[in-house]
C-alpha cells in the first residue's frame, strides 16, 4: 500500500489559512512510495505574507494512502427501476481512466510521484432565489434550464456538498492535504444580492433562510396551481406528477426553512460566471428596469407557447443581449403577472458590489481575505487575478463573462495582454507550473460582443485563448465549468478540465491533484465527488439532510433534463499525463 513520505509534519487540526492578496500558499512536496515499513509523515503549510488565521473546526486527519470512500471511486448515486419517476440508490463506482494523449507513460510512476498541489473545484452551484420576479420559468416548455423541480432546494444541496468536502481526508489519489476550494462561477443564479449573501454565508459558515418576499410563506410557481410546474404540496395532477413525481405535503414550508452551513474548513477562491455578472445570466447589466422587476410585486408565471418559443430563440441565439424584447414582453403581460411581496434584497448586484461582498471581513471564513480579490481589483473594476496554489504552482483566475450580454463568453484585449504578461513573467522568473481557472470553456467562448464600458476594445474567444495558453509550456491545466457537463480535452501541451454543475444531475464537484512523476512527466489526477447526502431518499424526511438527498433525486428525474452531462468514463475519474517542461 502506498504511503506518504515527507520532510516535515502538519497537524490538520491546526492548519493555518493564510489571508491577503497572495492567498494560501501550501508547500506540499509529498513523495509517494510503496512498502509497509515507510513511516507516514504529513505536509508542511507555508502561509502567505499576511497574518495567518487558525481554522477553529477540527478537520479530518490526512490519510497515509490513497482512498476511495466518499468519492465516486467508491460508489455513485444510481437510478433503480425503469420508466417514470426513478428512485436513486448506491450504485457501482466509476473507475479511474488513464489518458496519455499528451505524453508517453513510464512504469513505476506511482512509486516515484510527488504531490505538487491538491484542491477542490466547485462549479455552477446556482444558489437560486426561486421566488424572484426576474426569473423566466415560463420558458420551461422551451428549455429545461428555465425551471427545474429541484431548484427550491439549492441551498440545502450546496451545504451538503460543503459537508462532503469538509469530510475528505485529502487527495484521493495521493493522500496529500487539500489546500483550497475554487469556485468556477455561476455561484448565484439571478445576479441577485440575496443569492450572493446566501453563497458567501454557505461558503464561510452561518445560517441561511432560503426565502424572499413574504417571510411567512413561499410565493412562486410551485404554489401557483399551474400544471406546467410540479406542485408538491397540492393534489393537482400537474405535468410532473403525471410522470410519477410525488405529492409531498410540507415540501414548500421545508424548502424555505433556515439552513445551517458549517462553512468550508479550507481556504476558498472565487471566479465569476455569467449568472453572477448578468441579470438573468444573459442580459447586459446596469438597466434599472431589471432592478424594478426583481424587487417589485409582480411575477410572470405563464406565457402563450408561441411567445415563449420566440423569447427563447432570442435568448439562445443572443439576439437580445440588452433585454429590450424581454422588457417589452414583461410590460405587455404586466396585468397577467401574479402579485407577490416586493423585496429590495432581490436587486441585481454590480461588479463593485460583488467585489465588496467578497472583501467584507465578515465573509472571510477560513480565508483568504477577499477570496482572491483585493482592494486593487475593486479600485480597477477588475475581476481577474493570480494567486499561489502551492510552492512552484501558480493559479490564474479569469473573467470570461462578456459585459455586452449573452450567456457565452470571451475576454477583452486588456485581460488577454495581462494574461500574456503574467505567463511570460512567470517563465522568466520562478517557472512555476500554471493552472488557469475560468467559468466558460473554450467551446463556449464565442461571444465577442463589445463591452459597453470599453466599446473599442477587441474581445477574444476560446480558440485564441487556447492558442495563447498552448504557447506557454508552464500551463498544465485549464479548469472551468459553464457547460454543466464533464468534458476533458487535450490541447497539445495542457489539459482542459470541464466539470459538471451542482444544480443539474449528476451534481458533482472535482478534486484535482497535480503530481510530478519524476520521469519527465506530470499527472493531473481528477476525482469526482457528490454531496454528503445519502443516495437513498425518504419522502417523509424533510430535514436539511433529507432535502439535500431529494435535491439530487429530483434533479435526476427533471423532465427534459439532458442525460449526457455525466460525460464518458474518460471525462470523469482520470489521470491525465503531460510532459514536464
Amino acid at each position: 500500500m502506498s504511503r506518504i513520505r515527507s520532510a516535515a509534519s502538519l497537524d490538520r487540526r491546526t492548519f493555518l489559512a493564510a489571508t491577503g492578496a497572495v492567498g494560501a500558499a501550501t508547500g506540499l512536496g509529498l513523495a509517494f512510495g510503496v512498502g509497509p515499513d515507510r513511516a507516514a509523515e504529513a505536509a508542511t503549510v507555508t502561509p502567505g505574507p499576511a497574518p495567518a488565521v487558525p481554522v477553529s473546526v477540527d478537520a479530518p486527519a490526512a490519510p497515509h494512502a490513497p482512498y476511495t470512500k466518499g468519492t465516486t471511486l467508491g460508489s455513485v448515486a444510481t437510478p433503480r427501476g425503469s420508466g417514470g419517476y426513478r428512485r436513486l440508490a448506491d450504485g457501482p463506482a466509476w473507475n479511474r481512466v488513464f489518458r496519455a494523449e499528451l505524453a508517453a507513460a513510464h512504469g513505476g510512476r506511482e512509486r516515484r510521484r510527488t504531490a505538487l498541489a491538491s484542491f477542490v473545484q466547485f462549479t455552477d452551484l446556482h444558489l437560486v432565489d426561486v421566488q424572484s420576479p426576474l426569473r423566466y420559468e415560463y420558458l420551461r416548455a422551451e428549455t429545461a434550464s428555465a425551471w427545474r423541480p429541484q431548484e427550491a432546494l439549492s441551498v440545502a444541496g450546496v451545504v451538503s456538498l460543503i459537508e462532503r468536502v469538509n469530510a475528505l481526508p485529502g487527495g484521493p489519489a495521493t493522500g496529500a492535504p487539500l489546500s483550497f476550494v475554487m469556485t468556477t462561477g455561476d455561484n448565484t443564479d439571478n445576479n441577485s444580492k440575496l443569492e450572493l449573501e446566501w453563497f458567501l454565508t454557505a461558503m464561510s459558515g452561518g445560517r441561511i433562510t432560503p426565502n424572499s418576499g413574504d417571510p411567512r410563506r413561499y410565493e412562486g410557481v410551485q404554489d401557483s396551481g399551474l400544471k406546467l410546474y410540479w406542485q408538491p404540496d397540492s393534489a393537482l395532477r400537474d405535468a410532473d406528477k403525471q410522470l410519477g413525481f410525488p405529492h409531498l405535503h410540507g415540501f414548500l414550508d421545508a424548502a424555505i426553512r433556515t439552513v445551517h452551513s458549517p462553512g468550508l474548513r479550507l481556504p476558498w477562491y472565487s471566479t465569476v460566471g455569467n449568472h453572477d455578472a448578468l441579470p438573468g445570466g444573459c442580459y447586459a447589466p446596469g438597466d434599472p428596469f431589471f432592478t424594478e422587476i426583481a424587487t417589485g410585486g409582480r411575477k410572470l408565471e405563464t406565457l402563450p407557447a408561441a411567445e415563449a418559443a420566440k423569447v427563447w430563440k432570442a435568448v439562445k441565439d443572443g439576439l437580445d443581449p440588452k433585454g429590450e424584447d424581454f422588457k417589452r414582453l414583461l410590460k405587455a403581460h404586466a396585468r397577467q403577472a401574479r402579485r407577490v411581496t416586493p423585496d429590495e434584497r432581490r436587486a441585481p448586484f454590480t461588479r463593485a458590489e460583488y467585489l465588496r461582498a467578497h472583501l467584507d471581513p465578515a465573509r472571510t471564513g477560513p480565508g483568504p481575505h477577499g477570496h482572491g480579490y483585493t482592494a486593487a481589483n475593486l479600485e480597477q473594476n477588475r475581476l481577474y487575478y493570480t494567486f499561489r496554489v502551492a510552492d512552484h504552482v501558480l493559479g490564474i483566475s479569469l473573467d470570461t463573462t462578456d459585459p455586452g450580454g449573452h450567456y457565452t463568453g470571451s475576454i477583452g484585449e486588456a485581460q488577454l495582454r495581462w494574461l500574456e504578461r503574467t505567463l511570460k513573467e512567470n517563465e522568466r522568473g520562478e517557472k512555476a507550473h500554471v493552472l488557469v481557472f475560468s467559468h466558460h470553456t473554450s467551446k463556449t467562448m464565442n461571444n465577442t460582443r463589445p463591452d459597453p464600458a470599453r466599446p473599442h476594445e477587441k474581445r477574444h474567444g476560446g480558440a485564441e485563448l487556447v492558442e495563447l495558453l498552448a504557447a506557454h509550456p508552464s500551463v498544465v491545466g485549464w479548469i472551468n465549468g459553464h457547460s454543466h457537463k464533464n468534458d476533458i480535452t487535450p490541447h497539445g501541451s495542457f489539459w482542459e478540465v470541464s466539470t459538471a454543475s451542482h444544480i443539474d444531475f449528476p451534481q458533482l464537484a472535482r478534486v484535482i491533484e497535480l503530481v510530478d512523476n519524476h520521469d519527465g512527466t506530470l499527472s493531473l489526477i481528477a476525482t469526482l465527488v457528490e454531496s454528503a447526502a445519502p443516495h437513498r431518499t425518504d419522502f417523509t424526511d424533510l430535514s436539511q439532510t433529507g432535502l439535500a438527498a431529494l435535491y439530487r433525486e429530483l434533479s435526476f428525474n427533471a423532465p427534459e433534463a439532458r442525460k449526457d452531462l455525466v460525460g464518458t468514463a474518460r471525462d470523469r475519474n482520470v489521470e491525465l499525463l503531460l510532459k514536464r517542461r
